[in-house]
């Protein structure tokens, strides 16, 4: 990436997209997202089978960097008159739709801290395997914001109406053992495992069928549309998964009473 704030390298069949501005615990400033969408271009160009998103250093990401020194003090003047577009209007919606449009299933590696948009960002992946010093925090109301980059639609959805509040409402960090307890991610793992243990499930799905997308979509959809708006989205993707390679493939190896050799087609 041209400024070296993402990384994106490959196990495999498992792209792994790494946040590395370190010395803000990858906060999102200005050329972090320049690299981050050079690397969805390449991720979705690519034939990578699924995604792990991390952090370098000591945290996932902590969120919006608000002492950015790449932003110019005259963007945000005309953000404040209106005369431009917000950087939730200009980066950072945009982005978050692409990483729920994509065709391969995410796994988020979630080490230190995930606040603000950095905690959107791991609530985004499909899975969340969580290092056991982690946590979370909806950081918006310390800086009299509000909740953004989809938190106020996905927590409530996760978690519940009142834990969602309180989590906005107190801004208290949110230890990971408790994140598990209240479903907000899949897995809690010791910090020196955390890249191993998510690899390893990342590996897993990248050897699984073209349909592991397409499941991903499914549910992402089921969260706004009713059950009979969902019965016949369903109906639409099954059509799309039985025209796949992998579908062929699911069948004979069941007839054969063999292992499934998928390839993601």
């Amino acid at each position: 990436m041209r400024h070296g704030r993402i990384l994106l390298g490959h196990r495999g069949a498992v792209a792994v997209l790494t946040l590395n501005d370190p010395g803000t615990l990858n906060a999102f400033g200005a050329k972090l997202r320049e690299d981050m969408s050079a690397a969805l271009d390449a991720i979705e160009a690519g034939d990578a089978r699924c995604l792990v998103i991390t952090g370098a250093g000591r945290g996932f990401c902590s969120g919006a960097n608000l002492n950015d020194p790449d932003r110019k003090p005259r963007d945000r003047a005309a953000e404040a008159r209106g005369e431009a577009k917000t950087d939730l209007a200009a980066w950072y919606n945009p982005t978050f739709l692409r990483l729920r449009a994509l065709r391969i299933p995410i796994v988020a590696a979630v080490n230190g801290i995930a606040a603000g948009a950095g905690m959107s960002l791991a609530l985004s992946a499909d899975l969340k395997v969580a290092a056991r010093s982690a946590s979370f925090v909806q950081a918006f109301a310390r800086i009299g914001l509000v909740p953004d980059c989809g938190a106020s639609y996905i927590l409530p959805r996760l978690i519940g109406l009142s834990r969602a509040m309180e989590l906005s409402l107190l801004a208290e960090k949110l230890p990971a053992e408790t994140a598990l307890e209240w479903g907000l991610i899949n897995r809690v793992v010791d910090d020196a495992a955390l890249m191993e243990e998510s690899l390893a499930l990342a590996q897993r799905l990248a050897e699984g069928p073209a349909s592991l997308g397409m499941i991903r979509r499914l549910y992402w959809d089921s969260l706004e549309n009713g059950y009979e708006a969902q019965l016949a989205r369903e109906d639409r993707v099954q059509t799309e998964a039985a025209g796949t390679a992998d579908y062929a493939e699911g069948v004979a190896a069941f007839r054969e009473k063999r292992a499934a050799r998928f390839s993601g087609r």
